[in-house]
């Protein structure tokens, strides 16, 4: 019992350094004010177009509830948010352990009496955290605002936020493991890269379902199966509409679409890839040599 508490005590002294890191280098508070500017941007555009949307209700010509209207503009600012959390999350967390073992940093906080696991486990938390306040911090910004102006609010607001930061931590875990393995330049062109695949794949699944193409199917499923940022995406997306019916505007835009829905299955899938990520990026700081 004594060793389980002592090293929940070193992985929470590696969190808490790690939050410090990111309030020196003033990453996490330009990425507040930043996601503070987004919301403001998106409640100011949000009040004029939802007031132009209802003179033109007023004048008769209105095809939409105005339900569907809000739910549109939320859920095109919800996917903002999904776009900026992963941005964050790779920028905070690229050069985590590869920038320490670089400068050397490593070494002070190696040669402590703290175990390796624990050195990664208390930076992937720390990092984990700072994101998941991000992440409420902009989506309730979002949902808010919509309520506010609207009145209009989903019933699966906790839901879609908790997919949400299941995405950033996904990413996050991948992140961390490519900065066990390569440099800190290299491990942020790798993750964009897989990141930019699994949209392109998404899409490709999205299209491979509207025109009932199996192999566009599969290949959109495997590059999810890889990188599960974007169909969390859509399935947050999903739960968004469920609460307002798919718009006219939803699905002409791509974003949007969601014709292809992951199952419940997925976001347990997403949860072990973490793990499976976290663990191997255990394995790999144990081995190397600094």
């Amino acid at each position: 019992m004594g060793v389980i508490l002592d090293s929940l005590h070193q992985v929470g002294v590696v969190s808490r350094l790690t939050f410090r890191e990111a309030q020196r280098r003033k990453m996490m508070w330009l990425g507040l004010i930043l996601g503070g500017v987004f919301v403001a941007l998106y409640a100011v555009g949000f009040y004029f177009a939802y007031r132009d949307f209802q003179r033109t209700l007023s004048s008769g010509y209105g095809a939409w509830p105005a339900e569907l209207f809000a739910n549109a503009l939320m859920t095109a600012g919800l996917y903002v948010i999904s776009f900026l959390v992963i941005v964050v999350t790779v920028l905070t967390s690229v050069g985590t352990i590869s920038a320490e073992i670089d400068s050397g940093t490593i070494h002070t906080i190696a040669a402590k009496p703290i175990r390796r696991w624990e050195i990664v486990v208390g930076k992937w938390l720390g990092h984990a955290l700072m994101m998941t306040v991000f992440t409420i911090l902009m989506a309730a910004g979002v949902m808010l605002s919509t309520r506010i102006i609207s009145g209009y609010g989903t019933s699966t607001a906790v839901s879609t936020v908790a997919v949400l930061v299941l995405e950033s931590v996904v990413v996050l875990s991948l992140t961390m493991l490519g900065s066990s393995l390569m440099s800190t330049l290299a491990n942020g062109v790798v993750v964009f890269m897989v990141y930019g695949l699994a949209f392109v794949g998404g899409w490709v699944e999205q299209f491979g379902a509207m025109l009932e193409s199996k192999v566009a199917t599969q290949i959109g499923i495997i590059s999810s199966l890889l990188m599960p940022s974007e169909a969390l995406w859509r399935y947050a997306s999903a739960l968004v509409q469920e609460g307002g019916g798919r718009s006219t505007i939803m699905q002409a835009f791509g974003p949007f679409v969601v014709v292809s829905r992951p199952t419940d299955a997925f976001i347990v899938y997403s949860v072990l890839y973490t793990l499976v990520l976290l663990f191997f990026t255990v394995r790999v700081f144990n081995k190397r040599d600094f």
